[in-house]
């Protein structure tokens, strides 16, 4: 008998344990989905563009600002900006014209100071081999001073190397002057930033000896 009681309460219990259990266990919502849309990305445009400029004024002298000046006439078309920037147009296309016409100058004064240069050598070089006397094909025979020969070598010499280095500054400059300018393309400043400065009248009291209301001078900055 005692047996039978105790099947009969593990049976139960048994049932009891399973009934705890869920016959279909919940499925995981798997069509939920997290938000992965990542908010716009900022793009500094003035610093691709002055990137742009800066890699055209490196492969060609002026490329840059010719590049500056299409940014200008794409506003103009696209109605990005009021008028036709006529003036802005001619600035670009002048500083290009700058680039050349110093560039030309400095070319063309290299190449009479080298030519110089090498023409009093030769002749200090002749005059050395020949016992002082001057090279009649020359056209230096108004020197006959060695050291007045030496000299002027030496000015065109030096002269030489300042407009090398005046040919690397007006390259590098091409290349600052189209960076500089497309970046501040895109450097927007509000038109409502102003100050002003107007009169205006402030209360004071007796301990500096002043009257209840002095003038004054009121500074509005609007941001």
């Amino acid at each position: 008998m005692r047996a039978f009681l105790l099947s009969v309460v593990l049976c139960f219990v048994f049932a009891l344990a399973n009934a705890q259990n869920p016959v279909n266990p919940a499925k995981q919502d798997t069509t939920a989905k997290l938000d992965t849309i990542a908010p716009p990305k900022y793009v500094n445009q003035g610093k691709i563009a002055g990137k742009k400029a800066v890699y055209r004024s490196l492969i060609f002298p002026g490329l840059g600002q010719l590049y500056n000046y299409g940014l200008v006439v794409d506003d103009v078309k696209n109605g990005r900006t009021e008028g036709k920037k006529i003036g802005q147009k001619i600035y670009l296309l002048g500083k290009i014209g700058a680039i050349y016409a110093g560039g030309t100058m400095l070319v063309m004064s290299y190449i009479d100071n080298n030519n110089n240069y090498k023409r009093f050598l030769r002749e200090l070089q002749y005059r050395q081999a020949n016992g002082g006397a001057p090279d009649p094909n020359n056209g230096l025979t108004q020197y006959p001073n060695v050291d007045a020969l030496t000299t002027a070598k030496n000015i065109y010499r030096r002269n030489r190397e300042v407009v090398i280095i005046s040919l690397v500054g007006l390259y590098g400059l091409n290349v600052l002057d189209a960076y500089v300018t497309a970046r501040l393309k895109y450097f927007n400043v509000d038109e409502t930033l102003s100050i002003k400065v107007s009169p205006s009248i402030i209360n004071t009291n007796t301990m500096y000896g002043l009257n209840n209301i002095a003038p004054a001078l009121k500074l509005t900055l609007r941001l």
